[in-house]
């Protein structure tokens, strides 16, 4: 190493003079400014225009240096210090690593090197510095499932899905062609390992791997999620069949209505909450889940509405406003993602929340609720909307009974049939009942005379047809 060479160069992005260890501040600064560059050496003894000019070096000079360099840097550097001999002078050399995550703090601040100036690193900068670093863990989709290899893979899986995506996408790759390269030109191979995109479409059992993929669905009796259940699943398999087999659960555990028009042949069907918003509402509590977390996605069907929730936060700058407005899409697992894109399970146009609000308009149902809770993410879909404070309130068991009928029969109760479910009552009691509960706000009275009926009152400008 030919020391005089280099300082006869001057200083640049790599190399800083310092006159002496007067300057220590300075001196950390460029240290971390080095890490987060390209590393490089601080000469110090040595003047800015390269005079050699030699520094006083006592017993516990060195020493008192190091400490001071661990004490201001965060992560704490050990640079290698060195003292050599130029032209007989004494010079300390300071000699900085490259870090590996150009994330080194000096005095609690960032710095970097550009030219032969050190400067402070921008916020923004550092920032995207922090996301480079952790790019990995916050995208767990594209990394590679450790314990899994190619033999873990379903081949007819693959097949199913090449054949869908040429139908769906046009998507140029054959289904005839081999795992292995299919699953490369996917992106889903690192170093010949799957990822767990890979293991999560395409595995022959994913939950071995990843229990918490699961997806847990139960039906309920009433509007609270207590035993016994009427109807309970948990469902694994690929993410598309997760999709498509909880789906079919929903399906089978909501009402569907079947009636023929006047002089029509063909018979007429409608399902108490649109399947499109359903199905959407699965698709994005699976593909935009936290799968760090070893929770479930859960599906609760009540007599009033369906949760569907899964864990994991809105990704910023995603609020729960945006949600009911125009927005982008920010994919949680974009691997994953992309790979329903293909299928044409997602459109990732940030529309899916949009379409779930306008599929329930259009069915006259209320506007669906999208909220953050116990540490996830829910959409609820609702046949109507159930006053919040309904429990506070002092309700007979009469009352209790209507308020369930009211729901089983999609918002709506007449005098007559509230008379029916209490035999021997008066006309004078079916009144105050509901006056009673008119009064307490929890219905309100729609129609006149042999038409009238109660309902919800949250719910008074959807009136069922």
């Amino acid at each position: 190493m030919d020391l005089k060479k280099i300082i006869s160069q001057g200083e640049s992005e790599t190399v800083e003079f310092k006159k002496s260890l007067s300057e220590s501040k300075e001196i950390i600064k460029t240290i971390s400014a080095f890490a987060n560059t390209k590393g490089g050496r601080i000469f110090v003894g040595v003047s800015n225009s390269g005079k050699v000019i030699s520094v006083e070096i006592g017993k516990d000079t060195i020493e008192r240096l190091a400490n001071q360099i661990t004490q201001n840097t965060d992560p704490k550097v050990h640079p290698h210090i060195i003292i050599e001999k130029i032209n007989d002078k004494q010079v300390i050399i300071v000699k900085v690593k490259e870090s590996s995550d150009h994330l080194i703090l000096a005095f609690g601040r960032p710095y970097k090197r550009v030219g032969k100036s050190t400067l402070r690193m921008g916020k923004d900068e550092y920032e995207r510095s922090i996301l480079e670093k952790h790019k990995d863990k916050l995208y767990f989709d594209s990394q590679i499932c450790k314990e899994a290899t190619l033999a873990d893979i379903d081949k007819e899986k693959i097949k199913w899905f090449l054949k869908k995506t040429k139908a769906e996408r046009n998507l140029n790759i054959d289904y005839s062609t081999s795992s292995v390269e299919a699953l490369k030109r996917l992106n889903l191979l690192i170093d010949n390992k799957p990822t767990n995109t890979a293991i999560l479409m395409f595995s022959k059992n994913p939950q071995r791997f990843f229990i918490q993929s699961e997806i847990r669905c139960a039906r309920f009796k009433g509007m609270k999620a207590v035993k016994p259940f009427i109807d309970m699943k948990v469902i694994d398999g690929s993410i598309y069949e997760q999709i498509d087999q909880t789906e079919k659960f929903i399906l089978f555990n909501i009402k569907k209505a079947a009636w023929i028009e006047p002089g029509k042949i063909e018979r007429q069907e409608k399902w108490e909450y649109p399947p499109d918003a359903i199905r959407e509402a699965i698709i994005n509590a699976i593909a935009h889940r936290d799968y760090y977390s070893s929770a479930n996605v859960h599906i609760s069907i009540f007599d009033d509405r369906i949760e569907i929730w899964n864990p994991g936060k809105l990704p910023p700058p995603l609020t729960l406003k945006d949600l009911k407005e125009e927005h982008k899409s920010i994919p949680v697992n974009p691997s994953l993602a992309n790979l329903l894109f293909l299928i044409k399970y997602i459109e990732r146009w940030g529309t899916g929340t949009n379409d779930i609000i306008k599929w329930c308009r259009e069915e006259d149902l209320p506007e669906p609720i999208f909220k953050e809770v116990t540490g996830g993410f829910a959409v609820v879909l609702r046949k109507f909307q159930v006053p919040e404070n309904l429990e506070s309130l002092e309700l007979n068991e009469r009352q209790k009974k209507a308020i369930e009928y009211i729901i089983s029969q999609k918002n709506r109760i007449t005098n007559n049939e509230y008379r029916k479910l209490f035999p021997g009552i008066t006309d004078r009691t079916v009144l105050n009942d509901l006056r009673d509960m008119v009064k307490k706000e929890i219905l309100v009275k729609v129609g006149k005379t042999k038409n009238t009926f109660y309902q919800f009152r949250n719910n008074s400008e959807i009136i069922p047809k």
